[in-house]
C-alpha cells in the first residue's frame, strides 16, 4: 500500500452536517489545531459561500498558522470559489452530482451542463492557484463511462483529484476496489475516497480503494456526518498503521483527546464501545480474557492502549475469575489469598447480577469488608 497517503479531515463541514450538530466558532478552530497537531495533512474547513459565521469560523482557521492545506467546499459556481479564496484557504473542493438519479431528479440538467459546470468553475480554481478536489456526488451510482469522462475532463480542466463519493453508502470493498481500479486505469489522476457507512462499511470501503490506488481518504472524528456518518479518522489511521503497515507518523495518543472533545461539542456521546476510542477498548472482564491480558496484553489487545491515549481496565462482573480479582485488589493495597478470591467471587458475581453492571471501587470494598471485616 502507498506510504504516501493523505488524511483529508471533513468534521468541521460533513461532520457538522450530521442532523442537529453546529459547532460554536471557537470550537471550529480549537477543532482544526487539533487535528493539526495530530498531523492531518488537510483540512475541510466549511462551506465559505454561507458566509455569516461560517464564513468568519473558515477565516479564523486561515489565519491560525496551521501546517494543514485549508480546504473549502463550493458548488461548481464562481461565486462559491471566490468566496473560498477570500477566506484565505489555499485548497478548493468543487462539488457537483455524477449519478443519473440526481443529475436528473436533484440537479433537473444534463450530462452534458454537469461536465460544463464542472470544467469553468475548474479552471477558474486553477487560475486562481488553488489546489482542486473535484468531487463526482452519488460517484457509486453512477454510469461508470461517464464518471470516467468527467474524471477526464476534470484533469483536463487543472483538477488535481477526483473525490469519489459513496454518497448514500452503498458500496462493497470487493466493489469499490474494482471501480477504483477501473478509474485510475483509465485515468491518471489522484483520487479521494469519501465513503459513507449506511451498511456499517466506510472504513472498509476506504481502505479499499487505497488498495485500488486512491491517495486520499476522506473522515470526519467519531465518524460524525450525514445519516450514518462517514469513515472515522480514528478507524482509518489506526488500521493503517496496523493493518496495512503504513505508519503516517500521526501522533496517535491525541486521538482519544480529540475523540473526547469533538464529542463534547457536537453534543454526541462517546460509546464506552465505539472502536479504537471506546473505553471498553481495553477493558476487561471476563475472567479468560482478563487472565489472559496480564500475562501477555497481546492475547486480548491489537496495539497499546497508551498509543491512543486510553488506559488498561480489569473490570469485575458477572464474567470476572479469581486472577482479575487478586490483580484489581493489588490496586487497593489488598493481597487476596487464592481461597480468599475463591471465597469472594461468587458473592461479587451475584451482586453484579442483581444490579446488572459490574462493581464500582468502593463497592468491591463494602462487599469485601462485610464478607471480610474490616481489619485493623
Amino acid at each position: 500500500m502507498d506510504k504516501d497517503i493523505i488524511i483529508v479531515d471533513t468534521t468541521l463541514r460533513d461532520g457538522e452536517q450530521t442532523a442537529g450538530v453546529v459547532f460554536a466558532n471557537r470550537e471550529k478552530v480549537r477543532i482544526a489545531r487539533l487535528l493539526d497537531e495530530l498531523g492531518v495533512q488537510q483540512i475541510e474547513a466549511g462551506v465559505p459561500v454561507m458566509g455569516g459565521d461560517e464564513k468568519e469560523a473558515i477565516r479564523a482557521i486561515c489565519q491560525t498558522g496551521l501546517k494543514a492545506s485549508i480546504m473549502g467546499w463550493n458548488r461548481p459556481v464562481i461565486k462559491d470559489i471566490e468566496a473560498s479564496i477570500d477566506c484565505g484557504v489555499d485548497a478548493v473542493a468543487i462539488s457537483i452530482s455524477t449519478s443519473d438519479i440526481h443529475i436528473k431528479h436533484k440537479l433537473n440538467t444534463t450530462r452534458e451542463r454537469v461536465l460544463e459546470q464542472m470544467t469553468q468553475a475548474t479552471l477558474f480554481a486553477k487560475k486562481e492557484g488553488m489546489e482542486i478536489s473535484v468531487n463526482a456526488e452519488d460517484a457509486s451510482r453512477s454510469d461508470m463511462n461517464f464518471l470516467i469522462e468527467f474524471a477526464k475532463a476534470a484533469k483536463e480542466a487543472g483538477a488535481d483529484r477526483l473525490r469519489y463519493c459513496d454518497t448514500v453508502g452503498i458500496m462493497e470493498p470487493f466493489l469499490i476496489y474494482e471501480r477504483i481500479k477501473e478509474i485510475r486505469q483509465a485515468v491518471n489522476i489522484d483520487i479521494e475516497m469519501h465513503t459513507h457507512n449506511d451498511f456499517g462499511m466506510a472504513t472498509a470501503n476506504a481502505l479499499a480503494g487505497v488498495r485500488a490506488g486512491a491517495r486520499h481518504i476522506g473522515v470526519t472524528v467519531l465518524g460524525l456526518g450525514e445519516r450514518a456518518g462517514n469513515a472515522a479518522l480514528e478507524e482509518v489511521v489506526m488500521a493503517l498503521k496496523h493493518l496495512h503497515n503504513t505508519d503516517l507518523n500521526f501522533k496517535t495518543e491525541m486521538l482519544l483527546e480529540l475523540a473526547e472533545y469533538v464529542s463534547r461539542a457536537s453534543g454526541r456521546k462517546l460509546p464506552r464501545w465505539k472502536a479504537i476510542v471506546g473505553k471498553n477498548m481495553f477493558a476487561h472482564e471476563s475472567g479468560i480474557h482478563a487472565d489472559g491480558v496480564q500475562n501477555n496484553p497481546k492475547n486480548y489487545e491489537a496495539f497499546h492502549p497508551e498509543e491512543i491515549g486510553l488506559l488498561r481496565q480489569i473490570v469485575i462482573g458477572k464474567h470476572s475469575g479469581t486472577a482479575a480479582l487478586k490483580t484489581k485488589f493489588t490496586e487497593f493495597g489488598i493481597v487476596l489469598t487464592d481461597s480468599q478470591a475463591s471465597d469472594l467471587l461468587p458473592k461479587i458475581r451475584s451482586y453484579t447480577v442483581s444490579i446488572k453492571r459490574p462493581l464500582f471501587d468502593k463497592e468491591l470494598m463494602y462487599i469485601y469488608e462485610d464478607f471480610f471485616g474490616k481489619g485493623d
